[in-house]
């Protein structure tokens, strides 16, 4: 079945800086720093090393580290089997040496789109596909050292459907209240800051339709 596209636009930090939008001038904004000079430092299989000669507006001159990769693009779901539960998946982080409660999310795959990307995430991962499939807001992980960002988006309507994925061993799927936040933020498992926000996104945004289908009814 193909998952839906349903346009949300959440408001931008324009929006809240320039009452009459983001198309406003962004007059008052400081001025990029020049760059002088970039060249790679170390090189793996997956991350690249760039250092970044800048001389900034004030003439201060200093040099930036950055991780670069192939920024093919990267989703995160809250995928929900039913209006008041959430999908979690416990998959092992290396970085912590250990295994972590997190959303299920993925790189988008040449040639896909982040609904698709999404779609096929979810029957990897978590063994369910989406009927409805809605963008929530797009995050950034430490912007001062990369720019990598992710595609949030609350996926409805599931359905069962597996497809194999590249993970080393299978993945152990939970289900989780999404009004019980402040419990997961108790365990020691659950603390990637993307997972988190998206979750306190997602609900909010749940708790709004909610407040407007109550104020239809009345």
């Amino acid at each position: 079945m193909e998952a839906h596209f349903y346009v949300y636009a959440p408001p931008t930090r324009d929006t809240f800086n320039h009452p009459e939008g983001a198309s406003a001038k962004r007059s008052g904004y400081q001025q990029k720093p020049q760059i002088l000079a970039r060249k790679s430092v170390a090189q793996s299989r997956l991350f690249q090393i760039e250092s970044l000669d800048l001389r900034f507006s004030n003439g201060e001159e200093r040099q930036f580290e950055r991780l670069t990769g192939a920024d093919r693009g990267a989703v995160m779901m809250v995928a929900m089997p039913d209006p008041d539960h959430v999908l979690l998946i416990r998959e092992y982080a290396a970085g912590f040496e250990d295994y972590v409660l997190t959303l299920p999310k993925g790189l988008v795959d040449p040639g896909e789109d982040i609904i698709t990307a999404a779609n096929r995430e979810l029957m990897e991962e978590c063994g369910v596909g989406a009927h409805r499939i809605e963008p929530l807001v797009e995050l950034s992980l430490a912007p001062n050292y990369m720019r990598h960002r992710m595609q949030v988006l609350l996926a409805t309507d599931l359905y069962p459907k597996r497809l194999p994925g590249d993970e080393p061993e299978p993945l152990i799927v939970e289900t989780h209240a999404i009004e019980e936040l402040p419990a997961l933020l108790l365990r020691e498992d659950f603390h990637e800051a993307r997972a988190i926000a998206a979750l306190y996104i997602a609900r909010d945004r749940l708790r709004e339709e909610k407040r407007n289908s109550a104020t239809d009814l009345l």
